[in-house]
């Protein structure tokens, strides 16, 4: 049985427990990062480059993008478990990319877990290659009283 399309639209500030319940399923949450707080700031900027791929009325997959004038990023590309290995994951990386090619954007980064090898290889099927970088990262307002490891 084929399953049904994907329809990928906007995020709408309805979908926010839809698509927190699905960063959570999918592992993408951590204690100190709160992802409304992470929802409420992209819905300030570019809030066209947050997308959800629904089935029937089911948000079942995600992805937030971001250009910066230099460079597009992808963050919080996810698809519910039990509706994996679809090609929905590709079918969202490949809407974004036309909104990002659409505004001028040159090359997309993004960041995958180390040890992820499962996302890398997902990636590396999109050509995506590993730069030659060490990934340093801030934080200049705290989520929650949890910290982020050391490495």
């Amino acid at each position: 049985m084929t399953p049904p399309a994907l329809s990928i639209r906007p995020f709408q500030p309805s979908d926010a427990h839809a698509v927190v319940q699905l960063w959570h399923d999918c592992g993408l949450t951590r204690p100190w990062n709160d992802p409304y707080k992470d929802i409420a700031r992209k819905l300030t900027v570019q809030p066209g480059l947050f997308l959800v791929g629904t089935s029937g009325y089911a948000v079942v997959a995600s992805v937030m993008a971001g250009y910066d004038g230099h460079r597009g990023w992808v963050n919080y590309l996810a698809v519910a478990p039990g509706y994996q290995r679809r090609g929905y994951a590709t079918t969202l990386m490949q809407a974004v990319e036309r909104q990002l090619v659409a505004i001028g954007c040159p090359k997309i980064n993004l960041l995958v877990r180390s040890g992820n090898h499962a996302v890398v290889a997902f990636y590396e099927k999109l050509a995506f290659r590993q730069d030659e970088v060490i990934s340093l990262g801030k934080r200049l307002i705290p989520d929650s009283a949890a910290t982020a490891p050391a490495s």
